[in-house]
């Protein structure tokens, strides 16, 4: 499994463990924030070779995306 792969596994953890709008807060502002952990994966784009770019870019952002999706579902379950 890789790196991505396991962060995507704990944040989506910690959003279904989230009880309250707070605590998903805390978990967009780790993941997404930025310094977040996404954000940090976005950031190492630019560092890469055009080939690595190709590859990990459209990878990191869906990692973003449904990231964000499972934050917003969870937001809603919760109101």
């Amino acid at each position: 499994m890789s790196d991505m792969d396991t962060l995507e596994n704990s944040l989506l953890a910690e959003i279904a463990a989230a009880s309250d709008e707070a605590a998903i807060e805390a978990v967009r502002v780790s993941a997404l924030g930025k310094k977040g952990s996404v954000s940090e994966m976005l950031k190492t784009l630019g560092a890469m070779s055009a080939e690595e770019r190709q590859v990990k870019g459209p990878a990191i952002n869906g990692l973003k995306n449904r990231v964000t999706e499972a934050l917003s579902a969870r937001k809603a379950e919760l109101k």
